[in-house]
């Protein structure tokens, strides 16, 4: 039986003649990079991050309102009145749901327990709890170095294989960029006062991956380009060379996107910091491979004669020339512009 076989050619999403001006805005770009970066570091060290249990120690109790929305204000009134510190008291996902942070007990962990018996019976029957959660300081403190450790060691492995793979500008480039997208990401989260915990660094660190693979092929591109346009203006060959990856850049993003997307919509408050996290990070990466790694060439100086030369074409085969008159004549052609002449006997 004969199924018969659509023909079907795909569809192009973006035009192959691109030529967008990348590097008629890389001064601007530089100059707001540079702001959100300083402006990030001026928040780590002035407001400083909102640190979940895993990172300060504590206790975390998520409990639920049987009736109604829970009155926010009326639990922060007598749990503070239990003496067992600060309480925080947040609602999130919907109107009913709470969570509650209890923070580190210094009698150690039996005081610990205390304190979470003391707020789950003053919370009553009238709440169902959903998760209970505690860290005790030396833990949390060792989760927090091993965390600082993972993502710079990270960028480390990083700037090897990038400077292994291509020069050092490529390298220094890459870096930078991964800086950025690293401390801008934490800016965001010290500004809008988002819970800081270890599904955070393991966002972080697959924004790192996502965003030095971009820089990778861009800068794969470029490299390409200045071994193949030996005189075009630099500026020129890096807008040619963004150009003409900005489709892979663009779907590749988009796919990432709308995955992240259905976490951030359907995947609930426990994962909903991560996929915030994931969603500016691949934004923000994306931007960066383009706006920082790239035009950071042109003021490194990236020299064309240290990226190689372009292959050679390989050497032209033997011609062999036919027993004829005009076989001949083509083959002495063939010979004086580089190729071989095999004589042949008939042509004698």
């Amino acid at each position: 039986m004969f199924f018969p076989v659509p023909d079907f050619k795909g569809f192009d999403f973006f035009p192959h003649n691109l030529r967008i001006p990348f590097m008629r805005y890389k001064g601007v770009c530089f100059a707001l990079s540079l702001i959100f970066m300083a402006g990030s570091l001026g928040l780590y060290f002035t407001k400083g991050l909102n640190y979940g249990v895993d990172f300060v120690g504590g206790s975390l109790i998520e409990v639920q309102h049987k009736n109604g929305p829970a009155p926010l204000s009326e639990m922060r009134e007598k749990l503070n009145a239990l003496g067992i510190g600060s309480v925080q008291i947040q609602s999130f996902g919907s109107d009913t749901d709470v969570l509650i942070r209890v923070e580190q007990q210094k009698g150690g962990e039996a005081e610990q327990q205390v304190a979470m018996k003391k707020v789950i019976d003053t919370l009553g029957p009238e709440y169902t709890q959903r998760r209970i959660e505690v860290v005790g300081p030396a833990v949390s403190s060792e989760l927090r170095r091993t965390g600082l450790i993972a993502v710079f060691a990270s960028i480390i492995a990083i700037i090897i294989y990038v400077w292994f793979r291509f020069e050092w500008q490529f390298a220094a480039g890459t870096v930078v960029a991964l800086l950025h997208d690293v401390l801008v990401t934490i800016g965001v989260f010290s500004l809008l006062g988002l819970e800081f915990d270890l599904s955070i660094v393991a966002a972080l660190l697959t924004i790192l991956g996502y965003s030095v693979n971009d820089s990778v092929v861009v800068s794969d591109r470029i490299r390409e380009n200045l071994r193949k346009f030996k005189r075009m203006d630099l500026n020129d060959l890096l807008n040619l060379s963004i150009n003409e990856t900005l489709s892979r850049t663009i779907l590749t993003g988009m796919t990432a996107i709308a995955g992240i997307m259905a976490l951030l919509v359907f995947g609930g408050e426990v994962i909903r910091n991560f996929s915030f996290a994931m969603l500016f990070g691949i934004i923000i990466g994306t931007y960066s491979s383009m706006f920082i790694a790239a035009p950071l060439l042109g003021y490194l100086g990236v020299k064309r004669d240290t990226v190689g030369s372009a292959p050679k074409p390989a050497d032209a085969g033997p011609v062999i020339a036919p027993a004829t008159s005009g076989g001949a004549d083509r083959a002495n052609k063939a010979a004086r512009s580089g190729g071989r002449q095999v004589p042949n006997k008939a042509a004698r």
